[in-house]
């Protein structure tokens, strides 16, 4: 299996013995395989094997897939309603007593609404049922094929989006490393000024402010997210890339967006500087870009 959404549409139709019949199947994100089928009465036994077709080809993704069928007029066959008709004419025997008119003609009874039906549905033979059936079920592989088909090309599309986004957070986490180098320095320079504002002059040993500025520094330390997060970066990469050996990746790719995030919102709470502070937003930003799209991976 390579990378593939969990959305996507396809159709198929067919026809066996003057009976057409029409295949929808559609599907969206969920997070296991279900699946819904509507057939029309009669049509009832494909739903195990409909259920085997779909399972042999998808593992996650909620689907709809829907049968409609027509019978050919010249195919259906027609038949009496014999209790329907003996109403109908013990009916027009009592209103020809009480009115005096004339009796009804046969052919009046026989149009008035449900004295003669139609015969439709699975046919009284179970071989000519089965062969039915198995002309209807090639047609479903048929739709669930090329609904595979297009859940591939969506996610080779898919696939491109999330590898931008991947390369974005590597971008930001180098602009992290960057700033979060920078701290200890600031951080320095930052107390010794507010010292001797609030000391009016008074000089502070060089020991004690170092000794302060290195208890921040462990504080404001975010070489451990940051670490963490470029394992994140190469463990999303080999995942896309080893998709067709992996199976279905996106139950693993929505986790990798949550410790993404994880990372983030530690980063920004440490952050002693708002140039960092402003990054790991960016950061978060893009990480929920892609938590949202992995959620599409089937």
């Amino acid at each position: 299996m390579s990378f593939a959404s969990m959305t996507g549409f396809a159709e198929s139709s067919g026809s066996h013995e003057g009976l057409h019949w029409r295949w929808e199947a559609k599907s969206v994100n969920g997070r296991s395989l279900d699946l819904r089928l509507r057939t029309p009465p009669g049509f009832d036994g494909l739903e195990l094997p409909a259920r085997k077709l779909a399972a042999e080809r998808f593992q996650r993704g909620s689907f709809q897939v829907s049968l409609s069928v027509e019978q050919q007029e010249s195919a259906r066959g027609l038949t009496v309603d014999a209790t329907a008709l003996a109403s109908a004419v013990r009916i027009a025997r009592e209103l020809a007593a009480e009115t005096g008119l004339p009796p009804a003609r046969i052919d009046g009874l026989l149009a008035l609404k449900g004295v003669i039906v139609s015969e439709e549905g699975a046919p009284a033979d179970p071989v000519a049922r089965g062969h039915r059936d198995a002309a209807i079920l090639e047609s479903l592989a048929t739709a669930l094929d090329r609904l595979a088909q297009g859940r591939l090309a969506e996610g080779a599309r898919l696939a491109q989006l999330l590898g931008a986004q991947i390369d974005e957070i590597e971008r930001l986490v180098g602009e992290a490393a960057g700033l979060a180098a920078a701290q200890p320095a600031a951080l320095r320079e930052r107390m010794k000024s507010q010292l001797a504002e609030l000391l009016d002059g008074t000089p502070v040993s060089e020991e004690r402010l170092a000794q302060e500025v290195a208890l921040l520094a462990v504080k404001a330390d975010v070489r451990e997210e940051l670490d963490r997060l470029t394992a994140h970066v190469q463990d999303a990469r080999a995942l896309i890339a080893g998709a067709r050996q992996a199976g279905a990746v996106g139950r693993k790719m929505d986790f990798l967006a949550q410790e993404f995030n994880r990372e983030a919102n530690t980063l920004c709470s440490k952050s002693a500087d708002i140039a960092l502070t402003r990054v790991g937003l960016a950061l978060k930003a893009v990480i929920d870009q892609l938590r949202e799209q992995s959620q599409n991976v089937e």
